[in-house]
């Protein structure tokens, strides 16, 4: 257990870092500060709050994922799986909601780690996570083609479908030197990689676009123009007036926080294991997720996760332990400092050509057709997320789509539980099997008896007539029997019996077997181990000669 809950820096830490690792930290540490620069503002912009709250979350979220986080080399801070949720809640409830809804996410977060359940989170399906990652990438999209084409139209209506619309009304206001800004953006940020990794694509387009657009007073609306100037400190720490009303109001966007963030965490720990052949710690990490959440709304910042692309650029350059993480957030804070009057010169029309990309690359488009050519139950869980996170909101995707791939999970399950009845010439079709005499019937089930196949199993019951008497029901290929199911039995057993009727058990698993004997029906004779003791004990077959 202590290790289980141990940051990782601390083990590495006890265990000695070499020098030359440390070395290798701080450049990617750097890189990885100076890549996240333009994300964490980009985030913040689309979010619907200042751009200096992106770069608060970065580095103070960031700074505490790496210093108490169980991944070794995970870069925490905003990400555009958040853009949704944050959005929405901001029109709702203001900058002051989506704090109190952070920082309860944040408890919720560290709840989640101590009850261990970093291992549940795995079982989410990955269609309902292809479905609402895809229907993100689509609203981000959707809410960037404002600056992408420099529209002249005032606040975005809320809802994608809302603001298509809006868009078509206002397309005779594009600006055509930001759709210019926009596609050189693009188009660095795709062919950088190509032509040299020396200078990431997003930190070229970022320097270029600024350039051109303040050396040659380009008519592009700038981080500036709309929000003024970026603070070149730390907020103090503050938390809004609470209220109970305002606690339940914001109790549900708060669970889809600390849900979507815990999933992308623990997913973006698991990409990251793969690359450097680790093993992180999930319920330490969602431990750290959620102290990192509740620092960050206390500083004013939005939700953090542990962010996938930032992750693998740590990784491809060289950081593995978590000092990465710790000099990219101090880097950041460095910037922060130091240049954040040269930031407000950014265009928004660049940023928005970033945030393409970034949804681009968060619709795992290849994915998502896969899954559509996968079974019909698998491709109606990921259409229905889809369409609910584009048309109606994230929090009910996430709901409809767990109980949706919960029941489909069920009916796919009760297809697969066979009730067989066995007439006599079947019986001893294997080796060493009796054939059953005359007023035998014989059912061997197949699969677990749950309450999605116990109705199927009692119907098929109640079909025995009056000239069999005895019946064996034989449950060797039975891994479980939940309450439905050991209801059903029971239900069975007895009305079998009130019609003069011997009924068995055959073949009964160990762990089965001790469920049964814990029911109020059970009753001694009522198990066998095989067929073929149970025709003796029903005298249909002589008794086993004694000595």
């Amino acid at each position: 257990m202590r290790a289980e809950f141990t940051p990782k820096l601390l083990s590495l830490w006890r265990a000695g870092i070499p020098r030359e690792q440390v070395r290798k930290d701080v450049i990617s540490g750097i890189i990885v500060g100076i890549l996240a620069l333009p994300l964490a503002i980009a985030f913040a912009i689309a979010s619907g709050v200042p751009p200096d709250k992106g770069l608060i979350t970065a580095i103070v979220a960031g700074f505490t994922i790496s210093v108490f986080g169980g991944s070794r080399v995970q870069i925490g801070g905003p990400t555009g799986a958040f853009i949704v949720i944050v959005y929405g809640i901001v029109q709702q409830h203001g900058v002051d909601g989506l704090i109190i809804a952070t920082f309860m996410a944040g408890v919720l977060m560290v709840a989640m780690g101590l009850l261990r359940a970093g291992q549940l989170l795995k079982y989410f399906p990955h269609t309902l996570i292809v479905g609402f990652t895809s229907g993100i990438a689509v609203i981000i999209l959707t809410t960037q083609i404002k600056d992408l084409l420099g529209l002249r139209m005032g606040e975005l209506p809320s809802g994608a479908i809302a603001q298509w619309a809006a868009y078509g009304g206002h397309l005779q206001t594009v600006n055509p030197w930001a759709a210019a800004i926009s596609a050189l953006s693009i188009a660095l940020i795709v062919f950088t990689p190509r032509i040299t990794g020396l200078i990431p694509g997003t930190l070229l387009a970022i320097i270029v676009c600024t350039l051109l657009v303040w050396g040659f007073a380009l008519p592009v609306e700038t981080i500036g123009s709309r929000f003024g100037s970026i603070p070149n400190m730390l907020p103090a720490p503050h938390m809004p007036s609470l209220d109970l009303a305002t606690l339940r109001e914001l109790l549900q966007p708060a669970v889809a926080i600390a849900l979507l963030g815990g999933i992308e965490s623990l997913l973006s720990a698991v990409v990251s294991d793969g690359m450097i052949g680790g093993r992180h710690r999930s319920n330490m990490e969602l431990v750290a997720q959620g102290g990192a959440n509740m620092l960050s709304a206390l500083f004013g910042g939005i939700p953090a996760t542990g962010a996938i692309a930032r992750t693998a650029t740590n990784v491809k350059n060289g950081g593995r332990t978590p000092i990465a993480g710790i000099v990219h957030a101090l880097t950041l804070l460095l910037i922060m400092l130091v240049a954040a009057p040269l930031a407000a010169r950014i265009p928004l029309a660049c940023l928005a050509g970033i945030l393409v990309v970034v949804a681009y690359n968060m619709s795992e488009w290849r994915n998502f057709i896969s899954a559509l050519k996968g079974h019909r139950y698998d491709a109606l869980v990921l259409v229905a997320t889809f369409l609910i996170t584009v048309v109606f909101d994230l929090v009910l995707a996430i709901e409809v789509g767990m109980v949706l791939a919960a029941f489909l999970f069920m009916k796919r399950m009760s297809d697969v539980v066979g009730l067989k009845d066995v007439l006599g010439e079947e019986a001893g079709e294997e080796p060493g099997e009796l054939q059953l005499p005359r007023g035998v019937r014989l059912f061997e089930v197949n699969g677990p008896l749950f309450f999605g196949a116990a109705e199927m199993f009692q119907h098929a019951l109640t079909q025995i007539n009056d000239r069999e008497k005895v019946v064996i029901i034989r449950l060797r290929h039975v891994p479980l029997i939940d309450a439905t199911g050991m209801h059903r039995i029971g239900h069975i057993v007895h009305q079998l019996e009130r019609q003069h009727k011997q009924v068995f058990l055959t073949d009964v698993g160990r762990s089965v077997k001790a469920e049964i004997r814990k029911q109020p029906w059970y009753r001694g004779p009522l198990l066998a181990d095989d067929v073929e003791e149970a025709l003796r004990r029903s005298g249909i077959l002589p008794a086993t000669p004694s000595g």
